[in-house]
C-alpha cells in the first residue's frame, strides 16, 4: 500500500532476502498533517496467495519553517486625546504554525522613535499597546508604530499600527491684543480703541470662534482680516456722563462643551472743555449789617464745572455796572478769585445806601475759556445808630417857644405836639413818647404813639401860670436810643389878655434845671445836624402853606405800627386830625400872638377844645404849621 506523499521501495539483501523501504515522494508539512498511519501488506507467490499486514504510524516532527504572521497587516485606531494613562488603545496579534518554542511569539517595537517609546508601551506577550503619556492633538495628532512578532526559532513577522488622536475641546480660545488707544478724547467721532486677534488650537467646531462684547456699551466689534477684530466707538463719548469704561471682550468656541475666554479692557475718556461753570444759584441775596468792619466776609458764591483738570478750575471776578459816581461799587466789595468769597471793603451806611447789586463771572481755565454769570444783590441791614431827632419844638439854644393854654380848656385839650424823626428804618424808627418830668405832675399827659401833649384834667385857679414839661422820645431799637425836648406851657385866662413872658425868669429856671443844661450841650454837639433840620423844616413849611392855600396838603403815609409806637419814616408823626399855627417867641415883649382854631374831627378818645377867635391885636412873628 502506498501512502500519499510516500512510497515503499523493495530492496534486496545479499543473502536474497527482500525488505521494503519507505521513501518520501515530497516534503512533509507538519502544519498540514502532523502524523501518518500506513498499513503495509506483504503477499507471497502461492496460490492462493498468503499475506501479512503491519501498521506503520509515522509522526512528523516540526521544524521552524513558519514565520509568525499578524492577523492584520495594518492596524488603524482612533483615540481621544484626553484618554487616561495606562489605557489599552489596541492589541496586536500574531500566530506561528510551528509548535513548541518554534511557535512561541513575542512582540516588540520595530525601529520605534523615542517619542513613540515615551508615549506607548507594548506588552511582549499579549501584544497590548498601552498609553503611558497624555496625548495632545495640538502637538501630534498621528502616530505610526511598527510592531515585530518573533518566534523562538528566530523567524519574525511585522505589522504597522496607525494611531489617530481624536481632538477634544480642551483648549479655550486665545485673544492676542495688538494695540489699544486710551484715553480717548470725548466728543470724538468713530475711533479705533483696540485691535486684537483670536485663535483656538482645537479643530473643527472646537476651533470655530465667536467674539462679542456687552450690548449696553457705546462700542462695537468689527471683523477685519481673518481672526482679527477692531474695537471702535459707536458714538461720541461724554466724559461728564462716564469717564471710564470697563469693556469685557468674550471669545467662545463652538465645541462641546463650549469654552470661552474673556479679556478686560479699561478705556478712559479724556476731557474736552465743553462745559461752562454753573453757579449753584442764578442769583444770590446777601445781607450785611451797617457799620460793619472793613474787609468783612459777607458771603460767597459758588460755581462748579463738570469738566476735569484745568478745564474745571474756576476763577471768579466782579462784573461791575457802568461807573456811577453816586455808587462806587469798586470801592464797596471785592471777591476772592479762587473761592468766590465776597468782602465788604468799607463800612456801609444804611441811611446812605440800602441795597446794591452787581454781577459775578465764573470762568474756567480751559482753552478756549468758558464762563457764566450770576447776579448778587446786597441788602444793607439797618442798625440802630441814629437817635430820634426832634423837629418841633426846636431845641436850638434860642429862647424857647411857649405854648398857651386857656384856663377854660377841658380835659384832653391839645396843647401841642412833639414832632420827631429817626434816620433808621423798621422797628429802629418806631418812636414812643413819654413825659419824664413836669412842674405839676398829673396836669399834662403825652400820648405815647403820636407825641400829642394834652391836658389830663380841667384847669383850676390854683394851678400855676407857668409849667415846664420834659418829654422823652425813644425808638424801639436794640439798644434803644432817645432824645428829650423841653416844653414851656403858659396858662392864660383868655387869648385877648396880653401876655409878656419874662425871659430872665425862664432862663433862670432853665439854668436851675441840670437836665436843661445837658440838653443844651447835646444840641450844641449836633449843631450841624440842626442846620440841616432847619432847612428841611422851612421847606416843609413852605410846602404845606402853599398846599393849604390851594386846598391840599402834604400827604402822610400810614402803616401798621405797635400800639405805643409811631412810624416816622414818612413826613413826620403828626396826626391828620389837626391843623394849627402857634408860636410865642420869648423876649418879644411887644410882640403880637395869633392862634388859629384847631380843626378837630370826631374820633373816639379825643375831646375837642374850645374855639378861640383870632385876636387882631396880636401878630404872628414865627408860625409853624402842622397837619
Amino acid at each position: 500500500m502506498e501512502a500519499r506523499g510516500e512510497r515503499f521501495l523493495r530492496q534486496s539483501r545479499r543473502d536474497g532476502r527482500k525488505y521494503p523501504q519507505l521513501v518520501l515522494d515530497k516534503a512533509l508539512d507538519r502544519e498540514e498533517q502532523t502524523e501518518l498511519l500506513l498499513t503495509l501488506t506483504a503477499l507471497d507467490g502461492g496460490s492462493p496467495p498468503r499475506s501479512g499486514i503491519v501498521q506503520i504510524h509515522i509522526l512528523i516532527l516540526d521544524i521552524n519553517d513558519n514565520a509568525p504572521e499578524f492577523t492584520q497587516s495594518l492596524y488603524e485606531v482612533q483615540i481621544l486625546e484626553n484618554s487616561p494613562i495606562n489605557s489599552v488603545i489596541v492589541t496586536v496579534s500574531a500566530s506561528d504554525l510551528d509548535t513548541g518554542n518554534l511557535g512561541t511569539v513575542s512582540y516588540a517595537f520595530f525601529h520605534a522613535s523615542e517619542e513613540i517609546r515615551k508615549t506607548f508601551q507594548l506588552n511582549p506577550i499579549t501584544g497590548d499597546i498601552q498609553l503611558v503619556k497624555y496625548l495632545n492633538y495640538e502637538v501630534l495628532n498621528t502616530y505610526e508604530v511598527d510592531i515585530e512578532a518573533k518566534d523562538g526559532g528566530g523567524l519574525s513577522g511585522k505589522t504597522t499600527v496607525i494611531v489617530q488622536v481624536v481632538d477634544v475641546n480642551d483648549n479655550p480660545p486665545e485673544l492676542t491684543l495688538s494695540s489699544i488707544t486710551s484715553p480717548i478724547p470725548e466728543n470724538s467721532p468713530e475711533t479705533v480703541v483696540a485691535v486684537f486677534s483670536v485663535s483656538d488650537l482645537d479643530s473643527g467646531d472646537n476651533g470655530r470662534i465667536m467674539c462679542f462684547i456687552e450690548n449696553n456699551l457705546p462700542f462695537m466689534l468689527k471683523p477685519s482680516v481673518e481672526n482679527f477684530y477692531t474695537l471702535v466707538t459707536e458714538r461720541p463719548l461724554d466724559r461728564e456722563s462716564q469717564a471710564e469704561y470697563n469693556i469685557t471682550i468674550t471669545v467662545t468656541d463652538l465645541g462641546t462643551p463650549r469654552l470661552k475666554t474673556q479679556h478686560n479692557l479699561t478705556v478712559t475718556v479724556s476731557d474736552v472743555n465743553d462745559n461752562a461753570p454753573a453757579f449753584s444759584q442764578s442769583s444770590y441775596t446777601l445781607r450785611v449789617r451797617e457799620n460793619n468792619s472793613p474787609a468783612l466776609h459777607i458771603g460767597s458764591v459758588s460755581a462748579t464745572d463738570r469738566d476735569a483738570g484745568a478745564n474745571a478750575q474756576v476763577t471768579y471776578s466782579l462784573l461791575l455796572p457802568p461807573h456811577d459816581p453816586h455808587l462806587p461799587l469798586a470801592s464797596l466789595v471785592s471777591i476772592n478769585a479762587d473761592n468766590g468769597q465776597l468782602f465788604a471793603l468799607r463800612a456801609l451806611d444804611y441811611e446812605a445806601l440800602q441795597a446794591f447789586e452787581f454781577g459775578v463771572r465764573a470762568a474756567d481755565r480751559g482753552s478756549p475759556a468758558l464762563s457764566s454769570q450770576a447776579l448778587v444783590r446786597v441788602l444793607v441791614v439797618d442798625d440802630n445808630d441814629n437817635a430820634p431827632f426832634v423837629l418841633y419844638p426846636l431845641q436850638n439854644g434860642s429862647a424857647p417857644c411857649t405854648e398857651l393854654v386857656p384856663r377854660a380848656a377841658e380835659a384832653g385839650y391839645l396843647v401841642t405836639k412833639v414832632v420827631a424823626v429817626d434816620g433808621d428804618s423798621g422797628q429802629n424808627a418806631w418812636l414812643s413818647y413819654q413825659l419824664l418830668k413836669a412842674t405839676e405832675p398829673g396836669l399834662f399827659g403825652v400820648w405815647a404813639h403820636n407825641g400829642e401833649v394834652r391836658t389830663a384834667r380841667l384847669l383850676s385857679e390854683r394851678d400855676a401860670v407857668k409849667h415846664r414839661l420834659l418829654v422823652l422820645v425813644k425808638d424801639n431799637g436794640e439798644p434803644p436810643l432817645s432824645a428829650s425836648v423841653t416844653l414851656h406851657v403858659l396858662l392864660v385866662d383868655g387869648f385877648s389878655q396880653p401876655y409878656l413872658p419874662l425871659p430872665d425868669v425862664a432862663a433862670a429856671e432853665a439854668r436851675a434845671d441840670p437836665l436843661t443844661v445837658y440838653l443844651v450841650i447835646a444840641l450844641a454837639s449836633v449843631s450841624s445836624l440842626f442846620l440841616v433840620s432847619v432847612l428841611v423844616f422851612v421847606a416843609v413849611r413852605l410846602c404845606r402853606r402853599s398846599r393849604a392855600a390851594s386846598g391840599g396838603g402834604c400827604a402822610v403815609p400810614e402803616g401798621p405800627f405797635a400800639g405805643h409806637l409811631v412810624d416816622v419814616s414818612g413826613t413826620g408823626t403828626l396826626s391828620h386830625s389837626y391843623q394849627y399855627e402857634v408860636c410865642l417867641r420869648g423876649g418879644s415883649g411887644t410882640g403880637e400872638f395869633k392862634f388859629l382854631k384847631p380843626i378837630i374831627p370826631n374820633f373816639q378818645g379825643h375831646s375837642p377844645g374850645p374855639a378861640v377867635e383870632e385876636n387882631p391885636n396880636f401878630r404872628n412873628d414865627f408860625g409853624f404849621s402842622i397837619r
